[in-house]
């Protein structure tokens, strides 16, 4: 028996006109985009008219791109489930780990629309507007990148924020000694500095008081403990229950999303296929740069569900 993971894609994913093809073919999608509509109608945001027809700006935006980002993720998963096509394990990358957290039945849909909206308020609202960012460092190791991290403190603060794979670390900060991690880092002989398309320093400590809000904002959210097992960012280990949840998520906005160690322990436990449910394909990319032997699958529209599912049905 194949024995198959699904994960789940973060902010970046987002591309105007995801979803549509799903919500006129499957009613079980329509039905899904119609509740996170509902929930984001509250904060005067059109889903449909993000989504569809954008500007891409404005879905980029992180209060929005994370719920439109959920929505999606979830339809697919539950149309894999009318397939009858069900993971083993699973996992997201930051925003996706809410999405996978919904699939485990330990987060309702609306809730973590929601939920995600405030959360990406209150990454927006922990730093001002232009004083930080991020940038992925392709082709140096990690020891090197922790020290340079080090060496530039005295600029101010700068992070490993995701440990992607072992050829991408994403290092989060202040604009100024980041740019100074740029110049170093090319020194030292990293192939490419890239400069991310956010808004804040997530995942550092300078998302503390974000931190302290979602800390807040989740005592009155409802948990239940996951009925699919999921794998956290926080220590590339299981949340066995609605506390652990709860404290992931929370330690999630200031720690490291630690991606490679999750893939690792999939692949450490037999898991033989990885389907990346969502918009996007980046993170079927970082996990053949993890393991390059790894088989995958991409799910993010109506046409790849199909395709994914004659294939994976003929394995099974």
């Amino acid at each position: 028996m194949e024995r198959i993971a699904f994960i789940f894609p973060g902010q970046g994913s987002q591309k105007v006109g995801m979803g549509k093809d799903l919500i006129e073919k499957y009613a079980e999608a329509k039905i899904l985009w119609e509740k996170a509509s509902k929930v984001l109608e509250e904060d005067g945001v059109n889903l449909s008219q993000l989504c569809f027809q954008g500007p891409e700006e404005e879905l980029e935006n992180t209060t929005n791109a994370q719920p439109a980002i959920l929505t999606v993720s979830v339809i697919l998963f539950k149309l894999m489930e009318k397939y009858n096509i069900r993971p083993l394990v699973m996992a997201g990358h930051s925003l996706g780990e809410y999405s996978a957290l919904v699939a485990s039945s330990s987060l309702k849909f609306e809730e973590a629309v929601r939920l995600v909206r405030k959360r990406g308020e209150y990454m927006l609202q922990a730093t001002p507007l232009g004083s930080g960012s991020m940038s992925a460092i392709l082709g140096l190791e990690e020891e090197k990148i922790i020290k340079l991290c080090q060496e530039v403190a005295a600029w101010g603060v700068v992070e490993v924020a995701n440990y992607n794979s072992p050829a991408q670390i994403v290092v989060s900060g202040e604009t100024k000694p980041l740019e100074k991690l740029t110049e170093l880092a090319k020194e030292k002989g990293a192939r490419k500095v890239i400069p991310l398309k956010v808004s804040a320093p997530f995942h550092s400590s300078l998302m503390e008081s974000a931190k302290e809000n979602l800390a807040h904002y989740l005592e009155r959210v409802h948990f239940a403990d996951p009925q699919i097992p999921v794998i956290c960012n926080l220590n590339a280990d299981y949340v066995k229950n609605r506390e652990e949840v709860k404290l992931a998520l929370i330690e999630q906005m200031t720690h490291p999303v630690r991606w490679v160690d999750t893939i690792k322990k999939m692949n450490a436990e037999g898991i033989d296929y990885f389907i990346e449910i969502g918009p996007g394909k980046v993170l079927g990319g970082l996990v053949k740069q993890i393991l390059p032997q790894a088989k995958i699958f991409h799910v993010f529209d109506a046409i790849s569900l199909e395709e994914a599912v004659e294939k994976i049905k003929g394995v099974l």
